[in-house]
């Protein structure tokens, strides 16, 4: 960080350029994966996940994940603003071979454990309520994944601002852990399986759209963010969620022949 330190300088307004340009990179994502998607999913409706059409308005979402997208912005920033002025428990680690793979995996199954019972915590009767307005959505779109309410936000995003504090990760790192959140959770709210593979179901731990899509249609399972071990574990994995990710295996070999 310290070639950005020598550009907007380490006081409290750079804390402010920090949370602009995060939310300038955030918009910009929404709006590539969004438009990408969406012509995607037209291309191959076929691949649709539920029958039943969407019921939540898309410019209603897209409002809903803007506002959303700047309290995960000051997230982001905190933690890099503390790793700028030394007030983390150890310096970043310089980029390597080894320190990119490994502090990025790592940083994917913290923030898989942090969002799995961050998650059964708002399914929880006290928090659901907070929870509630991301699940109107049913039927999720590519515009769903960041519309909801701030405290659901924050107990999903709140990760990014505590991490650097306590792990000597590169900012770059840290920078492209949210990049693969952000995009990867959009296409888990696409509503169409275009990832389906091997690697999605058991044995291997990876998810595909499915995952997620079969949360909003039940509620009660699928909770985990990228990895299914925790539902797993915990026995909240949706039963049928292997043998489908089978099918869309089969349907697109059947397209291929």
């Amino acid at each position: 960080m310290d070639f950005l330190a020598d550009i907007i300088g380490t006081g409290p307004g750079a804390f402010l350029v920090l949370v602009a340009g995060l939310y300038g990179a955030s918009l910009v994502v929404l709006f590539a994966t969004g438009l990408t998607m969406t012509a995607l999913n037209r291309r191959h409706p076929d691949r649709k996940i539920q029958k039943r059409q969407p019921t939540h308005d898309a410019l209603r979402d897209i409002k809903s994940s803007m506002m959303q997208l700047m309290i995960t912005s000051c997230c982001l920033a905190i933690g890099l603003y503390a790793q700028m002025r030394g007030w983390t428990l150890f310096a970043p680690v310089a980029l390597s071979w080894w320190s990119v793979p490994f502090f990025f995996v790592l940083s994917l199954l913290l923030h898989d454990a942090w969002f799995y019972w961050g998650h059964r915590i708002l399914h929880t009767k006290y928090f659901y309520r907070f929870h509630k307005p991301h699940h109107m959505t049913v039927t999720p779109t590519v515009w769903s994944n960041d519309a909801g309410s701030s405290v659901d936000t924050l107990f999903a995003h709140s990760y990014y601002a505590v991490v650097l504090f306590v792990l000597p990760m590169p900012a770059l790192v840290f920078l492209a852990h949210r990049l693969f959140d952000q995009v990867s959770a959009a296409i888990g709210h696409c509503g169409y399986e275009h990832f389906a593979s091997p690697t999605a179901r058991k044995p291997w731990p990876l998810l595909c759209t499915l995952y997620h899509d079969q949360h909003h249609q039940y509620f009660v399972y699928n909770y985990a963010n990228y990895f299914s071990f925790w539902d797993r574990w915990c026995g909240t994995i949706h039963p049928t969620y292997d043998e489908r990710v089978e099918g869309f295996e089969e349907l697109y070999a059947g397209k291929r022949d």
